[in-house]
């Protein structure tokens, strides 16, 4: 059963990577097992935590999927308050065909809300209205992903990249969108005739499935 599941979570991966809709898929980076790092999403808000030194190698954010091929034009996320804003962290890391862009809390100037929360928006303007202290993406964007690898927490909402609103897939979904899209065709163990054999088998193991995404996706989480 453990390798059935293994086989679902590479498919799962790949096919929601080619998906139209983007979505976040919330995951730490651990490498030291250290356990000092969390990240989990409820309530619409991304919940991040490094409950250990900043210098720890451990980092805790969510892979952002189906921005593969696009160009960056705007991202933005909001924070429950401006103090959980600290060395650039929370950040964007950006991916692209140029190479890696990380767009951190600090490298904005934010706007902060009527209800105390705090947005920060990149844009090339934005960027270079606070000094442009890093340069905005350019390139095709091959990965991205959201996190923390300073020492606190992150209550993250709101995030979005080129105007799209970035939230996870319910497991069902996730589930059901790995098998469309000729998705059914990538799995090998176990394997499926169709798409329809393949939605079927994934409607009868929900259970393990929605373990199997709460446990995947570790970013492999770059320092800014």
């Amino acid at each position: 059963m453990r390798k059935v599941i293994i086989g679902f979570v590479a498919a799962a991966a790949l096919a929601l990577a080619t998906t139209a809709g983007a979505a976040l898929v919330p995951g730490v980076f651990d490498p030291g097992s250290t356990h000092c790092v969390t990240s989990s999403f409820s309530g619409g808000v991304l919940h991040l935590a490094k409950n250990c030194p900043t210098t720890t190698n451990a980092s805790a954010g969510a892979d952002i999927t189906g921005l593969s091929g696009q160009t960056f034009e705007s991202a933005s996320f909001t924070l429950a308050s401006a103090a959980q804003c600290g060395g650039g962290s929370p950040r964007f890391n950006i991916v692209t065909s140029v190479m890696t862009f990380f767009l951190g809390c600090n490298n904005v100037i934010p706007t902060t809300n009527t209800d105390g929360t705090v947005t920060y928006t990149f844009t090339a303007a934005t960027l270079a209205a606070d000094g442009s202290q890093v340069p905005p993406p350019t390139g095709t964007i091959s990965s991205a992903e959201i996190l923390i690898d300073v020492q606190g927490t992150a209550d993250v909402s709101n995030i979005t990249v080129n105007g799209q609103s970035e939230t996870p897939l319910p497991a069902r979904a996730a589930a059901f969108a790995a098998c469309k899209k000729g998705g059914w065709k990538t799995f090998t163990n176990p394997s499926f005739k169709n798409q329809g054999k393949c939605v079927s088998y994934m409607a009868h193991h929900q259970n393990q499935i929605k373990h199997s995404l709460k446990h995947t996706a570790k970013p492999k989480h770059q320092h800014g």
